[in-house]
């Protein structure tokens, strides 16, 4: 009956997962990486299995699963593309008429591949963001896009540079519509977003990576809108290209686009060196608005990397002032060197530890997974302490998930003398002298089993690991396990005469 009762919900999760995760095969494992799951497959709160007991287990025919490795390559293949047509728009924008034919049928062909992605994106399901689940419904699918970006992916993929030159027009409008490829840049947007939540990459590359391209296409676009205002004044001479350059239209397209580049640049960084300034009233006005943009930006990029500069030096500010607030409680209380010297120590190891978020970690795991992570880890060290000869692997089970691991610089009391210890210690690395111990020794047993004040101080000589467990805790799983008690208190009385 049990095995049974285990298949059937085997059955019926699995059921519940290929509907939540169609994608997902829990038996190859490969299609699905709990390291890099979308924000998007999280289930709804209180979604149970049953509830989707009665789900197909596969998409429906002819779909296409917006997670599977094929359809990541063509967005990634998109992606490419659209860089592309970041540059080149622009650019054909301000140069149409210098440019060779050559980008224009390159243009194209970029188009048609967006036009199959148009068509693509009517077989590919969506997750309803109420209930969080795969809808493969082609109508339901047909539907959602045609109310959202389909009007703008058309608008964007219509070939308008190829109609202009087919009608023999070279003015504004075609250009302003061709300008409408740059919709696709909202994919880059969305390629970052998701970047800088995966935890593959570095999060501080990312960032810079994607301030680095805002600026790169800003600097791109504006010098390309100034060339394409001194290329339409009526008097060329009054341009700002033109007063240094007089015959610049008959100068090389690449030399015409590098001093463009420089003009947006110098205007950007605010270095105006005057070599490139405005000469009539529409270079001034884009001016006007190029530098009022510029404030913006440069707010925008200042901001970012002071967060990514504050967010990698906020904890060594705060141990330096830790630091120094410690320095000047020691001078003003007139510490003895000694006790000064172990709490600048310990204030340091705390600093390297909370570095490495080993604890951090442990604290937002799930209860069982923090027991079986302790248990791999300190169950040979717990198991070799002569208290605990000869108890059973459940009781030192019950005692590994409830320790706590912790580090003291050389030097550094752990119990001191006469003191009743509130907490049972095992050494794990490390050297302690006086209450002399080695690697598996115990700290203060006598004291918290017996309820005495200890008779020496244990001070560490090294940097020493040791695990810790509350004299509470420890007194409650003795007491839950009286055979084992039985055999703490035989091995206690063996070697230490009381």
């Amino acid at each position: 009956m049990a095995r049974s009762s285990s298949s059937s919900s085997s059955r019926t999760a699995g059921s519940w997962g290929a509907r939540c995760f169609p994608c997902y095969d829990g038996e190859r494992g490969a299609g699905f990486n709990g390291c890099n799951v979308p924000d998007d497959l999280l289930p709804s709160l209180g979604a149970t299995a049953a509830q989707h007991q009665n789900a197909p287990n596969r998409l429906r025919k002819y779909l296409v699963c917006p997670y599977d490795p094929r359809y990541k390559v063509w967005e990634t293949f998109l992606i490419l593309l659209v860089v592309y047509s970041a540059w080149i728009c622009p650019l054909e924008f301000a140069f149409m008429r210098y440019l060779p034919r050559a980008p224009f049928v390159v243009d194209d062909i970029v188009n048609a591949f967006f036009a199959v992605d148009i068509v693509l994106t009517f077989f590919v399901p969506f997750i309803d963001k109420k209930s969080y689940l795969v809808v493969d419904d082609p109508k339901k699918i047909a539907l959602r896009y045609l109310s959202t970006w389909f009007i703008f992916d058309v608008c964007s993929t219509v070939p308008f540079h190829s109609i202009n030159h087919l009608f023999h027009k070279h003015g504004l409008g075609f250009r302003f519509l061709n300008v409408l490829r740059l919709w696709r840049l909202r994919r880059v947007s969305s390629l970052f977003a998701r970047l800088e939540k995966d935890i593959r990459f570095n999060y501080a590359v990312i960032r810079c990576t994607k301030l680095i391209s805002v600026t790169l296409f800003a600097v791109h676009c504006a010098g390309c809108i100034n060339y394409l205002i001194a290329d339409r004044y009526p008097n060329p001479a009054r341009t700002w290209i033109g007063a240094v350059m007089p015959d610049f239209r008959e100068d090389g397209l690449w030399e015409r686009y590098v001093t463009c580049l420089y003009w947006s640049i110098t205007t950007m960084t605010t270095t105006g060196y005057g070599d490139l300034h405005a000469q009539n009233a529409r270079e001034m006005l884009f001016g006007i608005s190029y530098m009022l943009f510029n404030l913006w930006l440069t707010a925008y990029l200042i901001g970012n990397m002071t967060n990514l500069v504050v967010h990698s030096t906020g904890r060594t500010r705060d141990f330096r002032d830790m630091i120094q607030a410690a320095s000047e409680f020691s001078a003003r209380n007139q510490l003895p060197r000694q006790i000064e010297d172990q709490m600048l120590n310990h204030i340091c190891l705390r600093f390297k530890a909370e570095g490495l978020k080993q604890q951090e970690t442990l604290d937002i795991l799930p209860r069982a997974m923090r027991s079986s992570i302790s248990l791999y880890l300190f169950y040979p060290v717990v198991h070799g302490a002569y208290l605990f000869k000869g108890v059973s692997s459940g009781f030192i089970q019950q005692l590994v998930t409830e320790m706590v691991a912790e580090y003291f610089a050389p030097k550094e009391d752990i119990i001191l003398q006469n003191e009743y210890p509130s907490d049972l210690h095992i050494l794990v690395t490390g050297e302690v002298v006086y209450g002399k111990a080695t690697e598996g020794g115990l700290l203060g047993e006598i004291g918290v089993l017996c309820n005495k004040p200890q008779t020496f101080t244990f001070r560490t000589t090294k940097l020493s690991q040791v695990l810790r467990i509350s004299r509470p805790k420890l007194v409650d799983i003795i007491q839950e396990n009286a055979e084992d008690g039985e055999i703490i208190r035989i091995n206690l009385q063996q070697v230490n005469s009381i």
